[in-house]
């Protein structure tokens, strides 16, 4: 029996915001190679399933099995596959504790349009 390959996560995000970037280059110098980064901020639709508008106003994340997830959710996602971020990861997946989360996140949305 051999093993199912899974495809790697991929991340879309704002390559225009400076945070987003910063924040972006952290995860991917701790994830090597295991997650794929899609900057959205150029022309183009990111993905059938998700147009660059919708890419830029939230921060996504493909799953594996080919869910696309956002927000709160989607940083979860990210830290599952980032080592240090792992265990935190798990203690914040709790229903409540994410919506609580996407809460928070929506917020430091509205504060993040004032960069861009």
């Amino acid at each position: 029996m051999t093993a199912k390959t899974q495809s790697p996560l991929t991340v879309y995000y704002d390559g225009a915001c400076p945070v987003c970037s910063r924040e972006i280059g952290f995860y991917a110098r701790r994830t090597g190679g295991t997650v794929s980064y899609c900057d959205v901020a150029p022309e183009g639709r990111p993905a059938p399933d998700l147009d660059r508008e919708q890419a830029l106003q939230r921060f996504h994340v493909r799953l594996p099995g080919g869910t696309l997830v956002s927000g709160a959710a989607a940083f979860l996602a990210l830290w599952r596959q980032t080592p240090g971020f792992r265990v935190p990861a798990r203690l914040l997946s709790a229903r409540p504790i994410v919506a609580a989360l996407d809460v928070a996140y929506g917020g430091f949305l509205k504060i993040r349009r004032a960069w861009r």
